[in-house]
């Protein structure tokens, strides 16, 4: 019998010590070690294939030009927005953790992934529900068919499969020997755990959830997930900061981090990349909550624009970029006499500091009088916007407010707003004008920055195959002069 030893380890960012600390010298948070009995390892690495016969070859060094490496291979599903977060499909081999608040629809999503594959062989783990509860989900859960996809071996597929999830299986297990057994006997093609502060594993003795458990149970799977190829997906909770529960090291471990992030009184849900391995780390997908499962938005900006009748002051609308994705979205701002001593800055969906900057910006190089009103921002549809392009739709609608003068509807921006009143040029701004084009707008302003020199023709902008009218604008007041006069 080993003999077990007794540690501390801090539950934000998993730092071990060999007895109590009130401040944890790695994250400088307090109060977070707890005590672990955690039993020492054997003279052998714990293995998922501990109980297989077959016998395993020591990997030797192996020179970079030496490797065969064939085009990459992916595997896709029927869901777009899920094969456009992951970097254009599910990777072989790969380590993906999704985390998200309670009851956002994290169990939901992988589920119906798995319902929605038959021509692979998936098995769903869970920790968290029974068997039963798994098939009243499923029975609730229409699948979705793919929009122009193709399936796994090559064929279009023109209808949903029937849900019977021909090739999902469902294991209600937490020990993590006991999976593998199963995993051994299956063979799977993909794996989904729900969840992994669920699982424990014979090695470690602490309770399940705890920093040890987590971090062992994860890096069984993933010397699973490398050495067989397989694919495997584990969904994690989050602490009430919004951190993903149990160590840092987690998410370094994994090769791919996801964001399951929305609104409980909004029935549209962000799928968000963290970090990815094998592509953008920026990309975003986008779901709409139904009683018969998550439904994959292809054009999130007809639901990012409201329909109204008439014009009304105080609202534009900005051409923002998530990863490679154009949208257009509406922004939102009121501005209003304080009736207190303070007047009250507030934004929903973008950073109140920049907001700051931008007011400080029109008053010093437009003159408007701002710091006795109170300025409220919003970003329409839960969203958060972090893209420095909607500087100019922003400062557009706090002018439209102050002064109650609607900005025509069919009128958007892309530009970013510099302490000294210039606009900036952006990123990719051909792909925001097509959008804004395609969506029907008449203009669109963007900085003069972004047109190459004369020196650059090669790179110069062809405005001319735009039916959109294009305004190029070098400064703030240029910009309020064109709206205003």
């Amino acid at each position: 019998m080993a003999k077990t030893k007794i540690a501390y380890f801090c539950q934000s960012c998993g730092f071990e010590a060999a007895k109590w600390l009130g401040k944890c010298p790695s994250c400088q948070q307090w109060n977070t070690f707890v005590e672990e009995v955690i039993e020492k390892p054997n003279t052998s690495v714990p293995n998922w294939k501990a109980n297989s016969t077959t016998q395993q070859r020591a990997n030797k060094p192996v020179q970079v030009a030496d490797i065969t490496f064939s085009e990459e291979d992916r595997i896709l599903t029927p869901d777009n927005e899920f094969n456009r977060v992951l970097g254009g499909g599910i990777v072989p081999g790969s380590l993906v953790l999704i985390g998200g608040e309670p009851g956002i629809g994290k169990s939901t999503l992988m589920l119906q992934l798995a319902l929605n594959m038959p021509n692979l062989k998936v098995l769903y783990v869970s920790g968290e529900e029974s068997e039963r509860q798994i098939k009243m989900r499923a029975e609730r859960l229409a699948p979705q068919p793919p929009e122009g996809g193709v399936s796994n071996d090559g064929k279009r597929q023109t209808s949903a499969p029937p849900l019977g999830g021909g090739g999902a299986f469902i294991l209600t297990e937490t020990s993590t020997q006991n999976i593998f057994k199963q995993i051994e006997e299956l063979e799977p093609d993909l794996v989904v755990v729900d969840s992994i502060q669920t699982l424990h594993s014979a090695h470690i003795e602490s309770t399940p959830g705890s920093v040890s458990q987590v971090r062992e149970c994860t890096a069984e799977l993933l010397r699973f997930a490398k050495e067989s190829a397989t694919p495997v997906f584990l969904i994690g909770h989050i602490t009430k900061d919004g951190m993903i529960a149990g160590p840092k090291i987690l998410e370094h471990m994994v090769d791919t981090v996801l964001q399951f992030e929305g609104d409980r009184h909004h029935v549209y849900r962000i799928l968000r990349t963290v970090k990815n391995r094998f592509g953008s780390a920026s990309e975003l997908g986008i779901y709409e909550m139904l009683g018969e499962g998550l439904r994959e938005v292809s054009n999130p900006s007809e639901i990012l624009l409201s329909q109204r009748d008439e014009p009304l002051s105080g609202i534009t609308i900005s051409a923002t970029l998530e990863g490679m994705r154009p949208m257009m979205i509406e922004t939102q701002a009121l501005v209003s006499p304080s009736p207190y001593g303070t007047p009250q800055r507030t934004a929903t969906g973008f950073d109140t500091k920049r907001m700051s900057m931008l007011l400080a910006v029109l008053e010093k190089r437009c003159g408007f009088n701002l710091g006795a009103k109170d300025v409220f921002l919003n970003i329409t549809g839960g969203i958060r916007v972090e893209d420095p392009a909607i500087d100019l739709g922003l400062a557009a609608a706090i002018i439209s407010s102050h002064e109650d003068i609607p900005i025509p509807f069919k009128t958007c921006f892309a530009g970013e707003i510099g302490l000294s009143g210039e606009i900036r040029a952006v990123n990719r701004v051909e792909q925001r004008i097509a959008e804004a084009q395609k969506l029907g707008f008449e203009q669109i302003f963007i900085s003069k920055y972004n047109m190459p020199s004369a020196g650059q023709d090669k790179k110069r902008i062809d405005l001319s195959r735009y039916k959109i009218d294009v305004k190029i604008v070098s400064s703030i007041e240029e910009v309020f002069g064109l709206l205003f006069g």
